[in-house]
């Protein structure tokens, strides 16, 4: 049986086709065509869409958790729970992601993920995990535990490798001692380095480009900014990020880590190709302001929730976002002024390159999964499907 959606606003990569018709067939869409050519049969299924914006759905590679779930918590029932909420939201891909912890912790954690995986059903695509540390620079860490920061540890870190069917991604400050000889070894086996928490400079971000790393963390947050060391300056990792073409970089658009000023500068730098949108959304995502825990629920931190977002007990840093992927979009359009379809481009294909992905998600186009967001103009969410199976109507 054929599903249709009907009478939309498609996005494309690069426009918006109105009147347009997407037709899904065994969880992948066979044709983009405009109504006037639509042939439609009895056995088809019919959505009108109202004219609304038909997109591909969401793909959010930094995310802790969501609607009262961590993914540190370490149970296939809350990474199952954490994933699913946001699903309401547009994210139809996620790329879980841990905080610095003991690698017992984290070894529990990766072997729930592998079952949630496979127990996955009407929530998004789990499309692996990032794993945001242990090895990051003290004075960069953010909300992340200082307990546990350390160097890389090649004993360590090399264990993983058991794991490269399901860790795709590692953040790391590739400033410490052997980091760069860890960037080597995970980029050989396909893993993902991305520069974060890290008070590195120029020449050390350089080095760290030509060891395998490609993408940085949420950009402004957790790193250096130029600096003087005794009367030089030094470029830090957001110059660096900024300069080099070879770097994609993470924005956390939920209106409160960056300002306008500072999004619609790394948009007319870097530019939708080099952009990839994350909510680094905590369980705190999608619930009530209020006291919150940063991690799991056993040894993580206590935070607080307010004006939209986490923040330590002390307001002296934020502690992750409580935002959603649709309210990414809104921000970059009605706050940074930047085109719709820039920034679905930022939320959809980048990431989905990224992750290299886009073979088969990112776009709508035949031949790809059927992983598709309905919204309307305020992007609020009417439809979500995940392999063309309904996950949310409004």
């Amino acid at each position: 049986m054929r599903k249709i959606l009907k009478n939309g606003t498609v996005i494309t990569p690069i426009r918006t086709e109105k009147d347009s018709s997407v037709i899904i067939e065994d969880g992948k869409i066979i044709a983009i065509l405009p109504d006037s050519k639509l042939q439609t049969y009895e056995s088809d299924q019919i959505i009108d869409v109202g004219g609304r914006y038909i997109s591909p759905g969401f793909i959010d590679i930094h995310s802790h958790g969501g609607g009262g779930h961590d993914f540190m918590d370490g149970t296939v029932e809350a990474i199952v729970g954490a994933a699913t909420s946001h699903v309401a939201y547009g994210t139809t891909t996620i790329l879980p992601t841990t905080v610095t912890s003991t690698w017992d912790e984290l070894d529990a954690m990766l072997e729930q993920f592998a079952k949630a995986q496979d127990e996955m059903v009407g929530g998004p695509n789990i499309a692996g995990v990032h794993l945001e540390g242990p090895y990051f620079s003290l004075e960069q860490k953010g909300a992340q535990d200082p307990r546990y920061i350390k160097d890389p540890d090649p004993r360590e870190y090399e264990r993983v490798a058991e794991y490269s069917h399901l860790v795709k991604r590692w953040t790391i400050a590739p400033e410490l001692p052997g980091a760069l000889e860890m960037g080597r070894f995970l980029s050989e086996r396909g893993i993902l380095c991305s520069i974060g928490h890290s008070n590195a400079i120029y020449e050390e971000v350089v080095e760290a480009v030509e060891s395998g790393y490609s993408l940085v963390t949420h950009l402004f947050s957790g790193m250096s900014m130029v600096r003087r060391i005794n009367a030089y300056r030094y470029a830090g990792v957001v110059e660096s990020a900024l300069l080099l073409d070879d770097l994609t970089v993470e924005l956390i658009a939920d209106g409160v880590h960056l300002p306008k000023s500072l999004l619609q500068l790394t948009y007319k730098v870097k530019g939708p190709d080099k952009i990839c949108l994350v909510t680094d959304s905590m369980r705190g995502a999608g619930m009530p302001e209020g006291d919150s825990i940063l991690g799991s629920l056993t040894d993580g931190q206590s935070v607080i929730i307010e004006d939209g977002v986490a923040k330590l007990p002390d307001r002296s840093a934020f502690a992750g976002s409580v935002c959603t992927a649709d309210r990414l979009i809104r921000t970059m359009v009605y706050t940074a002024d930047v085109p719709l379809v820039d920034a679905v481009r930022m939320a959809t294909l980048t990431p989905a390159k990224v992750l290299q992905l886009d073979q088969q998600k990112g776009k709508l186009a035949p031949g790809m999964d059927a992983d598709i967001a309905v919204f309307d103009s305020e992007i609020e969410m009417y439809l979500v499907m995940v392999g063309g199976q309904v996950c949310f109507q409004a």
